[in-house]
């Protein structure tokens, strides 16, 4: 048996699999393509997570556009953070093309072009689905871990939480979050003394600095009403395809602050209420982040441990998590070391730095009698990936340098007025696009605030006029004593000893006459 024989077996025997399963390429020897050699991945174990890397233009989109077709094909959904604005394509089919049937025909697989069933979502002003949440959905704890808050400071925040919870004051945006501080050191002081302990200006202070941080970043576009609900990601279409949900994020690239703002609320979200699965036959959701170094580059420590701790725990709902990334050292260790599947497309050489982080990604894989994989990671031509995943009992498939398959629907965006007609005909749009400002914390203590200044104010006026009065009766007596005290003028004169002896003198000299 020749080592193309032996190395076929191998392929085939360890992709092996009794359940359902997606084949997403075949695999390659000495730079050929094995028919039939397919490598496959059981959808029982894709809740395990996973990586896509690669340098820049070999391939990485392509294969996370391959994943989430089949994966919709499979009744699966999908959330796709498409950071490029690449991915729109997916709803419209494949145009076609003769090396993509050169690449089928190597590959062993029919190519089936077609669209697929999409929901463009947004966290900004672009056109698509509004997520937004609430700040009391967020809750003091992952609040404060987003703002990278002191143990004191977090404290605070416990505090203004009770607070609201305690005089039924909805917490829904930024600004009512502003406003409740800003009460707690002024208006609200006493009240909050009372009942709560003293609240530090300084530590509201840097707290209020944190959040216009995060405001800036477009956070006041995210936090408020209408919340959206995670059950809408899992969505399937009349055919029992799986919708694949692509969120827009072209113009956050340069706020990475909102990025791991919202992705750690949405795991968050989804690990509260998604319902234990255990080890079922296929997940709930697949999740892929595109330029994951966004998450991980600007994120305090508090905020990568909770990241790791929700990576960990939420598998167990059916969901998994794929980053999409030029390295994988762009990945933490600890989240790293969580990742069953591995597609990993060519890594360039161009420094002492770049071959060193060549063969710390080598260690990664499993070893093989067919490849070094140093020397392969640099040899991957454009579509050619490394693939390690976990077969059904949770064990490393055989490393295979794989041909992947070409995606099945347009590798473009869609032009505007196809995705003008697609949001025409979106249920979520009509149901999350409305915004809502209701009475929350911010009227309400608008209104307390406005109640208690007219109540000083009345105060005021009542002590002044109290205090006018006291004034005004204290010159009354003082001038009634000044006149029994004081003699007219006219009439000390005319009681005058001399002005009598001198009435008196001339009435005698009148008489005498």
């Amino acid at each position: 048996m020749t080592t193309k024989e032996t190395f076929f077996n191998y392929i085939t025997e360890g992709n092996k699999t009794k359940g359902d399963f997606i084949s997403i390429g075949a695999a390659m020897l000495n730079g050929e393509t094995l028919a039939g050699a397919h490598v496959k991945i059981p959808l029982k174990t894709m809740n395990r997570h996973g990586l896509i890397a690669g340098a820049t233009g070999t391939g990485k989109t392509k294969s996370l556009q391959v994943l989430a077709e089949n994966l919709s094909d499979k009744g699966i959904p999908v959330l796709l953070m498409d950071i490029k604005g690449d991915l729109s394509g997916l709803a419209q089919p494949s145009p076609g093309h003769p090396k993509i049937d050169e690449r089928h025909e190597k590959i062993g697989l029919p190519f089936n072009a077609k669209g697929f069933p999409v929901e463009i979502l947004t966290l900004s002003e672009q056109h698509g689905v509004r997520l937004r949440a609430t700040i009391s959905e967020f809750g003091p704890v992952l609040l404060s871990r987003i703002l990278d808050l002191t143990e004191t400071q977090s404290g605070i925040v416990s505090v203004i939480f009770q607070y609201c919870d305690d005089n039924k004051l909805p917490l829904l945006d930024l600004k009512d979050f502003k406003k409740i501080l800003q009460y707690a050191t002024q208006k609200g002081k006493e009240e909050f003394n009372a009942s709560y302990g003293r609240i530090s200006t300084a530590s509201t202070g840097a707290i209020l600095r944190k959040i216009i941080e995060l405001e800036q970043q477009g956070a006041d576009l995210f936090f408020g009403e209408t919340s959206f609900d995670t059950q809408d990601l899992l969505r399937i279409d009349e055919h029992g395809r799986g919708y694949i949900n692509i969120l827009r994020l072209t113009d956050i690239q340069d706020k990475p602050k909102l990025f791991s703002t919202f992705m750690l609320s949405l795991l968050a979200e989804i690990y509260a209420t998604f319902p234990e699965q255990g080890d079922s036959d296929q997940p709930e959701l697949i999740m892929f982040i595109d330029e994951a170094h966004l998450i991980f580059d600007e994120a305090s420590k508090a905020l990568l441990n909770q990241i790791e701790s929700i990576v960990k725990l939420i598998r167990s709902k059916g969901v998994g998590l794929y980053f999409v990334t030029q390295n994988p050292t762009d990945v933490p260790e600890g989240v790293l070391g969580q990742l069953g599947l591995k597609i990993q497309h060519a890594l360039r050489a161009f420094t002492a730095k770049d071959r060193k982080a060549i063969k710390l990604t080598a260690q990664n894989y499993p070893d093989s009698h067919y490849y070094n994989t140093e020397e392969v990671l640099t040899s991957l031509g454009i579509g050619e990936a490394l693939v390690s995943a976990l077969d059904e009992k949770g064990r490393p498939t055989p490393l295979a340098a794989t041909m992947m398959r070409a995606p099945m629907s347009r590798m473009d965006i869609l032009t505007e007025t196809e995705l003008n007609a697609l949001l025409s005909t979106s249920k979520l749009v009509k149901k999350y696009n409305e915004e809502i400002d209701r009475e929350s914390a911010y009227e309400l203590l608008t209104a307390k605030i406005k109640q208690v200044e007219a109540e000083e104010a009345k105060e005021k006026a009542e002590k002044e006029r109290e205090a006018l009065k006291k004034s005004e009766a204290k010159k009354s007596s003082k001038s009634t004593k000044s006149r029994g005290t004081r003699m007219n003028p006219i009439v000390k004169v005319l009681t005058s000893a001399t002005f009598i002896r001198s009435v008196f003198g001339i009435l005698n000299k009148v008489m005498k006459k």
